[in-house]
C-alpha cells in the first residue's frame, strides 16, 4: 500500500476547502470536535456528518446524516469512525467522486484504501491533519 508523501499531503491540505467529517461528535473532549474546531481556525469549512446528530448544530455548521446528504460538494471526506465502520462511507465518496478521503489516525482500512485509489481518489491514512498542518506549513 503506497504511503502518501509529505508533499503530496501539503498539495492536499492547499487545495482543499470544504471537508466533510464523518463521525463528528458534539462532545468538546472527542478529538473529532478539537479537529473539526481546529480546521475551522485554519479557514477550512468543515461541515460534520453523524446520523445521531443529523439536523443539530455544530460549530455552526448543521450536521448531516450522511455523505449523500450533504447540500453542497465537498473536496474532502476526513473519517473519525471504526476501521470496521469505514466500507460504506468509502463507497459513498467513491460514488460522489470526493477527490480526497483522509482517514483519521488509528483508522486502517487497507482494502478501502486501495479501492479509492483505484477510483481516482487521493487517500491519507493513519494521519490526522491537525498534526500535519504545523508541521508541514509553519506560521511565521
Amino acid at each position: 500500500m503506497p504511503e502518501t508523501s509529505d508533499s503530496q499531503i501539503l498539495d492536499i491540505l492547499q487545495q482543499v476547502r470544504t471537508i466533510a467529517l464523518v463521525g463528528a461528535s458534539e462532545k468538546t473532549n472527542r478529538p473529532s470536535h478539537k479537529v473539526m474546531h481546529y480546521l475551522q481556525q485554519q479557514g477550512y469549512r468543515v461541515i460534520p456528518v453523524n446520523p445521531g446528530l443529523a439536523g443539530q448544530q455544530l460549530l455552526g455548521e448543521t450536521v448531516y446524516a450522511d455523505l449523500k446528504s450533504l447540500p453542497v460538494p465537498v473536496d474532502m471526506a476526513d473519517l473519525f469512525l471504526a476501521p470496521q465502520r469505514t466500507d460504506t462511507v468509502i463507497d459513498q465518496a467513491i460514488a460522489m467522486n470526493i477527490p480526497v478521503l483522509w482517514l483519521q489516525i488509528g483508522v486502517i482500512n487497507q482494502k478501502g484504501a486501495e479501492r479509492a485509489r483505484q477510483a481516482g481518489l487521493k487517500v491519507v491514512m493513519d494521519r490526522c491533519p491537525k498534526m500535519e498542518i504545523p508541521r508541514l506549513i509553519p506560521r511565521p
